[in-house]
């Protein structure tokens, strides 16, 4: 049924293909119908930054960037939800065409530029979906703040989902707002999640419970430049590290038609990048801070790949366009296979 479906919506410009099935999600998750379309995974609970998840297969942040569709992505057996990302105030982001379909790779190049209706929005969908499980809020700066003025909208924005999130995502690592991946380093970063941390801290005492931060970081660093960001996160007392965001790098699509556009590659062209950096992380981390691996997984066995590597969690986003809802099921089943 999926394939039937996905070839329809193939037909579509992409982004187009992107805003229906967010619609037509989000109508089936109001109407409870999104599980009865899908063979539920089976259990495989995990304790992660204190949370428990039901398994340990997450959806990626992108795919529903103004929480229009939870309860529907929810129904059909992902472990926890990412929305995001979002901003202070709403932005239509980069001009279109933006969105970039590879098929013969199971990729994707998008240069988006952090498009939703502002966090206020999102809080609205959030609350009205009143959803149970685990949900974790993305966050990043409006295109027109300055660099250097970039912690205040990370700020606003973790003051306002602080209290609406299981987790929450700190975005420094789009390659589609001009200077953000400036933020994941030195003194930019230090600056930033310290600042962060203080935050949560007086938001911990004001709503009497304490909700993680997880750091989203780019693939396209050194090795050396990855055990300096772990070093910081490890510093500053973060919750969890994300690996990793789109990458930049087009050497296997730049042959095929829109490989050579503008933006960040996902798909199965990052899948060896994102576990490198996984395992840089986990060397380095040596278990104090827990890993959430993204990254090209287009199979099952892709998931479990990751958790070896030394993930504690996995997220999906462009393999489940491709493959859509049994990706879910063979990523759990094969993470289920894996030695305890």
């Amino acid at each position: 049924m999926y394939s039937l479906a996905r070839n329809l919506l193939f037909k579509l410009a992409p982004e187009t293909a992107h805003e229906l099935s967010i619609d037509l999600i989000g109508a089936a998750g109001r109407l409870g119908v999104s599980g009865a379309l899908c063979k539920a995974p089976q259990s495989l609970p995990v304790n992660v930054m204190g949370i428990q998840f039901p398994n340990p297969v997450g959806l990626a942040a992108g795919l529903d960037k103004n929480g229009e569709a939870i309860l529907g992505l929810a129904q059909m057996g992902f472990g926890f939800i990412e929305v995001g990302t979002v901003t202070p105030r709403p932005q239509p982001g980069n001009p279109k065409p933006r969105l970039f379909r590879i098929p013969e790779k199971q990729a994707i190049i998008n240069r988006m530029g952090f498009n939703n209706h502002g966090v206020d929005y999102l809080l609205q969908r959030v609350q009205a979906a009143n959803y149970q499980g685990v949900l974790g809020i993305n966050i990043g700066k409006n295109i027109d703040t300055p660099v250097e003025r970039a912690e205040e909208d990370y700020l606003i924005c973790l003051e306002k989902v602080y209290n609406h999130a299981s987790y929450v995502t700190v975005n420094v690592s789009s390659p589609n707002t001009p200077g953000l991946r400036s933020l994941q380093f030195g003194e930019s970063l230090i600056n930033l999640l310290e600042a962060l941390r203080r935050k949560q801290e007086d938001l911990t005492a004001e709503w009497g419970k304490r909700v993680p931060l997880a750091i989203k970081i780019a693939p396209d660093m050194t090795d050396e430049e990855v055990c300096q960001v772990a070093k910081i996160l490890r510093e500053t007392g973060m919750d969890a590290v994300i690996a990793s965001n789109t990458t930049l790098d087009k050497t296997e699509v730049e042959h095929l038609a829109f490989g050579n556009e503008a933006g960040g590659l996902s798909g199965a062209p990052v899948r060896h990048k994102s576990t490198h950096v996984v395992s840089v992380l986990a060397e380095e981390l040596k278990g104090e801070l827990p890993i959430i691996a993204v990254g090209g997984i287009t199979e099952g066995q892709h998931a479990a790949e990751k958790i070896a590597a030394g993930a504690s969690l996995v997220q999906i986003y462009t393999g489940f366009m491709y493959q859509g809802p049994r990706l879910i099921r063979e990523a759990i089943d094969h993470i289920a296979q894996l030695p305890r």
